[in-house]
């Protein structure tokens, strides 16, 4: 961890792609830490900043599944913030899980929930100066066909048709609640299983949360 006090705080809260799942070779595990979009930011950044990887395999926005407990994005928020105030800054990337088909879910409700969850930072997290912490919603990587492949994923061509629908309904919620925005479409893509980033889409991801930080969130 960065034990600089006056480091500004960067909370990332995410799913498998900010847990660092690989899309190939997935029996080898996550990515290791300096490969991983986090670790290249702190990387990045240097130690004038603290970036805080809070990634979780099947999380959801808001969700719960029958048989997986304790994957419920906005369930396990409130804890995170509480154990991470003060933060500066909260970079939010889920949706993936969502577009499963046992959900059923549009990329309309997708967006919803993701307010709810911008909600719940402005009400629940805080910097330093007792305020709410700034956000940075990403819209995920959009699946594709390949997710298809596996018959034991719960995806199917409905799943893959809303990822491509989500980044035009994130940034309507994130520019509403005066969240920053940006489509990680645009820089990142996904890998042989169809859901999870290829490895250097890591790299590329990592550059533009980067810059966007440097630029936004000046030392």
């Amino acid at each position: 961890m960065i034990t600089n006090p006056h480091a500004i705080t960067v909370l990332c809260y995410g799913d498998s792609n900010t847990h660092g799942e690989r899309a190939e070779e997935q029996d080898l595990g996550r990515w290791p830490a300096d490969v991983r979009w986090t670790g290249q930011v702190q990387n990045l950044l240097g130690d004038g900043y603290y970036v805080i990887e809070a990634g979780l395999g099947g999380r959801t926005t808001d969700v719960d599944y029958v048989d997986r407990p304790g994957l419920n994005g906005r369930t396990h928020l409130l804890p995170t913030l509480y154990s991470h105030n003060p933060l500066d800054l909260v970079v939010l990337m889920l949706g993936t899980n969502d577009v499963k088909n046992l959900f059923g879910r549009t990329a309309a409700q997708i967006a919803a929930a993701v307010g709810g969850l911008l909600d719940d930072i402005a009400e629940y997290g805080a910097d330093r100066d007792g305020r709410p912490p700034r956000v940075l919603v990403l819209s995920p990587a959009p699946c594709d066909e390949r997710v298809l492949e596996d018959g034991d994923r719960p995806y199917d061509a409905g799943s893959v048709a809303v990822s491509r629908e989500l980044a035009a309904e994130f940034g309507k919620v994130a520019a509403a609640r005066g969240a920053a925005f940006a489509d990680a479409g645009t820089v990142a893509r996904v890998g042989a299983d169809g859901i999870h980033l290829t490895r250097g889409s890591h790299d590329t991801l990592a550059a533009l949360v980067g810059t966007w930080i440097t630029e936004n969130l000046a030392l």
